[in-house]
């Protein structure tokens, strides 16, 4: 949705945006969109609180929209709120063959082509980015807080830090096994690799404790952390699209998922094929990505 926004306020400078998401991280998310109006944000277990949902949505039902998108990708429930709600335009998805093929595929790309596709002007121009819009004190604490972490005295021009999520739902999660024979495959190509674990909601880790981590249920602040690191790595899931946002060079391990719709969003940024599931295959594609950083961050350092 960040990259949606950032389009609307190039092509409506001044406009005003409510957002309607599922959870609460949306707060968090675009706290420092100055664009972002109000947020809407529905209870993940709906069936729980239902009183609070009719009320919020009556609440959306009462304000008139000049402009109403789904940017949700098409789901059901998207489709059922642009129909609920009240605007002069509505902006969303449809199932005809044709506009999927005029559709860039990757779903950071989708709500603003649709956008673009409805604007009466000219709406030519680059993608945008995703960005979680750090603060530069936000990056500032981001910086020390990892150095903490790992002890540094000062940055060393031979040493990269990687950053690894290790969780995943379902079927993208890998095994502390798979990951232990990854870690240990990529370390004899790069010892001086500085690894450090952001740890999952659960609070365990699953690299066997074996490096450094860093645990928040802060998004901004894990954000923050994971921007001061020089790459970050993991699965198909949200704290990989939370690291691209960031801003940080983000690597994604792809098994699962079709990489060419959620792919680690930005130009710097790379999906890894992993179907095969080969954890010393895996180490290799990344031990090249990580030879190229080593020369860009050398040249930078000095």
């Amino acid at each position: 949705m960040g990259p949606l926004i950032s389009e609307l306020e190039r092509l409506y400078p001044g406009a005003e945006v409510d957002i309607v998401a599922a959870g609460p991280a949306a707060h968090a998310v675009f706290s420092t969109y100055p664009t972002v109006r109000r947020i809407v944000s529905f209870h993940q277990r709906i069936v729980h609180h239902l009183p609070m949902t009719v009320a919020q949505l009556f609440g959306i039902r009462r304000t008139v929209y000049d402009v109403a998108i789904d940017a949700g990708g098409g789901s059901q429930s998207g489709r059922l709120l642009l129909a609920f709600v009240k605007a002069r335009y509505k902006i969303g998805t449809t199932d005809h063959a044709s506009e999927e093929a005029l559709r860039p595929l990757h779903l950071a790309q989708r709500p603003v082509h649709l956008l673009r596709h409805a604007y009466a002007g000219d709406a030519s121009g680059p993608w945008p980015v995703m960005d979680i819009r750090l603060t530069d004190d936000e990056r500032r604490k981001g910086r020390d807080l990892l150095a903490k972490i790992l002890g540094d005295t000062g940055v060393s021009s031979d040493t990269l830090t990687l950053a690894i999520f290790a969780n995943a739902t379902g079927r993208k999660c890998y095994a502390e096994t798979w990951w232990a024979q990854f870690i240990q495959e990529l370390t004899d190509h790069h010892s001086n690799v500085r690894i450090v674990e952001v740890v999952a909601a659960h609070a365990v880790s699953q690299l066997n404790s074996k490096h450094a981590t860093f645990y928040s249920r802060d998004l901004r602040k894990m954000a923050a952390v994971i921007s001061a690191a020089d790459v970050f790595l993991s699965a198909d899931c949200g704290v990989m699209h939370l690291a691209a946002a960031s801003g940080t060079r983000t690597l994604g391990l792809f098994s699962v998922t079709d990489q060419r719709k959620y792919a680690p969003y930005g130009a710097s940024n790379a999906a890894i094929d992993n179907r095969e599931g080969d954890p010393g295959v895996a180490a290799r594609i990344v031990s090249a990505h990580l030879s190229g950083l080593f020369q860009s961050l050398s040249e930078e350092r000095h």
